[in-house]
């Protein structure tokens, strides 16, 4: 956050003097920048690389950055007003028309203004990343022969393998495709799945982004409630015989948004009543490796235990890294797994080699079990650190259930109150917050909040950030 509020201030001073350099004059050396304002040698790049997005200087390797010339008077804006009518219509003969809705998925992306603490984020913090491993990484594949050529459209053999490996069971590497991010996974599986105008169940809450990609794709979410032992198998065999739907969407372990693990008894049952049903079980298993230290035993993925092709597994390496490292797996036995590949090599070919190779160079070095196991370690602090907070701060915020995994925790608020409103106060607050209503995919029960540990710097900025939500309920309450 003060990386990012150093390259903005940076810009910014530097936008006021350029009118002291004529169009083409040469702008100070980075070294002379980096003496005057004293930031890093890295801050200096990224400013300057702003202001040559922006259009106002121009850079040139070995020589230094310039004033850009004029750019000449922009032509007037047209009339677009025509494609109201044709979006419209486009949809006007589908069953279920398709909604494209990306604010549940904006809520977890969109970066806050500077100084706000950021209880919204989806992913871990810069600070837990591993950076240095991912740079490394990325440049022993990009050494290795062959790697900018194609890769297979499967995936690297190698990379599919350790995919394979780490779900179990009977997988093998020929029943994985390497993908390009979950959310990448999901769509192609969805649309493998279900054709549009069909039924699908989906956990009720669940994770926004899938209800989304349903709903781009004509497809109608049907909510199954979950408790604190997950999906309920009883509701499950009766939202499959009341729609007729031929796909449940689930995450079994450490649910977004509640963290609940899909209780042992339940696991055979989830998967025998989506077999009699003629089912397919989409798995989305993607904080398996952002477990707590004090978990225990994480029980396997459906898909290690499904010989009959019912589950199709996607599991992915962004929530661990970062979110720019979009590698994952979609795993799948039988038929189901060619017409997985061929929708995905319509949609994107393949994922770029080097990002494979990089993500080989990753998992196969020393650092990354490290890596692993200081995340644990550190998402259990951070976890206790919001939970006791919440709980001295917030006593009317109830908090069900504490997972032993994720990066979130999922808070039902006092009855009566308005998310949105809150949501609002908060932000004036300096903090921001996700609000539960993008979670259901009909009327939700209660009003709900998600309140991420991840992507903060540390626990100071949690204890502050509790304290300042408490300031916003003051407001509103």
């Amino acid at each position: 956050m003060q990386e990012r509020s150093s390259v903005g201030e940076l810009a910014n001073s530097l936008r006021q003097e350029l009118d002291r350099y004529s169009p083409g004059g040469k702008l100070p050396s980075s070294r002379a920048l980096v003496e005057r304002f004293r930031v890093s040698p890295v801050t200096v790049s990224r400013a300057l690389a702003q202001l040559a997005a922006e259009g106002l200087v121009v850079t040139r390797p070995g020589a230094g950055a310039f004033r850009a010339r004029p750019r000449p008077a922009t032509a007037a804006a047209g009339d677009t007003s025509w494609q109201e009518v044709a979006l419209s219509a486009d949809g006007a003969a589908d069953q279920v028309p398709r909604t494209v809705d990306a604010s549940g998925v904006l809520a977890s992306l969109a970066v806050p203004p500077p100084g706000v603490i950021e209880f919204n984020g989806g992913y871990l913090h810069p600070s837990l990343q591993p950076e240095r491993a991912m740079a490394a990484a990325l440049s022993r594949a990009g050494r290795r022969p062959g790697a900018w050529g194609r890769p297979p459209m499967e995936g690297l053999p190698e990379l599919r393998e350790w995919f394979a490996r780490s779900i179990g069971g009977s997988v093998t590497a020929a029943d994985v495709l390497v993908s390009a991010g979950g959310q990448t996974a999901l769509t192609t599986a969805l649309r493998a799945l279900a054709p549009p105008g069909a039924p699908v169940l989906v956990e009720s809450p669940t994770y926004p982004g899938m209800l989304a990609i349903a709903r781009a794709a004509g497809l109608r979410p049907v909510p199954v409630p979950v408790d604190a032992d997950g999906v309920r198998p009883s509701l499950l065999a009766d939202a499959f015989r009341a729609t007729g739907a031929r796909v449940f969407v689930c995450q079994p372990l450490f649910q977004n948004p509640t963290g609940a693990v899909l209780a042992p008894a339940r696991r055979p049952e989830v998967l025998r009543i989506a077999r009699e049903a003629g089912a397919f079980v989409i798995e989305d298993d993607f904080v398996r490796r952002l477990v707590h230290e004090d978990a225990g035993p994480l029980p396997r993925p459906l898909a290690a235990d499904d010989p009959d092709g019912v589950v199709v597994h996607v599991g992915s390496l962004t929530k661990a890294t970062s979110p720019s490292f979009r590698v994952s797996a979609l795993a799948a036995h039988g038929p189901v797994l060619e017409r997985l590949r061929a929708i995905q090599v319509v949609d994107t070919f393949f994922v770029p080699r080097p990002l494979q190779e990089a993500a080989l160079e990753l998992v196969g070095s020393p650092a990354w079990p490290r890596h692993l196991r200081a995340i644990s370690t550190e998402l259990k602090t951070r976890r206790d650190t919001m939970t006791t907070t919440l709980r001295l701060e917030l006593p009317s915020f109830s908090l069900p259930h504490i997972p032993s995994g994720g990066y979130h925790l999922w808070l039902r608020l006092p009855d009566g109150t308005d998310e949105q409103s809150l949501t609002t106060a908060a932000l004036r607050a300096g903090v921001s917050i996700t609000p539960g209503r993008p979670y259901f995919s009909a009327e939700p029960p209660a009003a709900h909040v998600r309140l991420s540990f991840a992507a903060v710097a540390g626990t100071g900025e949690i204890v502050e950030g509790v304290r300042r939500l408490r300031a916003a309920c003051d407001e509103v309450f």
